[in-house]
């Protein structure tokens, strides 16, 4: 715990991806305060034709009391 699944455009180094993973990670363990064992990190390419209906719809339209952040909108800092 946690399982962190990241979607993106496909085209991303593997390089890249695992750059990705392991600062997600970092944000992780310092955030919850988390071992490096708990976590778990997936990513997901996705075509940007398919965006829209494997990933917009369902997980950004259908999902907005689950996202603390949301396309388009950045919090104040």
């Amino acid at each position: 715990m946690p399982h962190i699944i990241v979607k993106l455009y496909a085209g991303r180094s593997e390089q890249q991806k695992t750059r990705l993973a392991e600062e997600i990670s970092k944000a992780v363990m310092t955030v919850l305060r988390l071992d490096a064992d708990s976590i778990s990190v997936a990513i997901e390419d996705v075509t940007p034709k398919d965006w829209a209906d494997k990933v917009y719809k369902p997980d950004i339209l259908g999902s907005h009391g689950k996202l603390y952040k949301k396309p388009g909108y950045s919090p104040p800092t």
